[in-house]
């Protein structure tokens, strides 16, 4: 008999939100969801992690995923860029883990070898790969929510190999993997 699995991925962002789910039975993979959580109206920082734990913790209520995938911040050259978005990854991570939900995290370049075979591909690309491999109809505007999408696929694709990148299968499990950023 075949596993079922639901995989929820999540590009977090200060502005845009993107997220995706799919449906794993053995080795096949199924659409279920993508859409966004647009932040942009909201001014306060503060406010708007709240709403990316909030709508995470909706879509895990809602989908009831066996394991969650996030893209990891890219390192730029803008600190305080790289803070905010550290945020608002740790927030979307704390749902997950809340929940006991395995949470893995994968750098945008390796989401993008895993979706399209080219590390450095663009949103576009990535975008139509996945089009292509799940059958969903029409292209969203905004390519956040593909790039949630993306995080789950990279996922199922790395189910089952030994390295795939940083995972936690709760808050004992990551201070176990992060005891240097510990202060005792």
């Amino acid at each position: 008999m075949a596993t079922e699995k639901i995989i929820l991925g999540v590009d977090p962002g200060t502005s845009i939100m993107g997220f995706g789910v799919i449906k794993v039975v053995g080795k096949t993979m199924t659409f279920v969801q993508m859409n966004e959580l647009d932040l942009r109206k909201y001014t306060d920082h503060y406010v708007k992690l709240r709403k990316i734990f909030e709508r995470t913790m909706e879509l895990i209520e809602t989908h009831n995923p066996d394991e969650m995938a996030l893209e990891a911040p890219f390192f730029g050259k803008n600190v305080q860029s790289m803070l905010k978005l550290g945020r608002a990854q740790g927030v979307a991570m704390a749902a997950g883990l809340s929940r006991d939900i395995p949470v893995t995290e994968y750098a945008p370049r390796k989401i993008k070898q895993a979706i399209t075979g080219k590390g450095t591909a663009s949103k576009e690309q990535v975008a139509k790969m996945l089009q292509s491999l799940l059958g969903f109809k029409e292209m969203p505007k905004n390519l956040d929510m593909t790039d949630g999408l993306a995080a789950a696929v990279c996922h199922f694709y790395n189910s089952g190999r030994i390295e795939v990148g940083k995972s936690y299968t709760g808050w004992e499990s990551f201070v176990k993997q992060n005891e240097k950023r510990i202060k005792k």
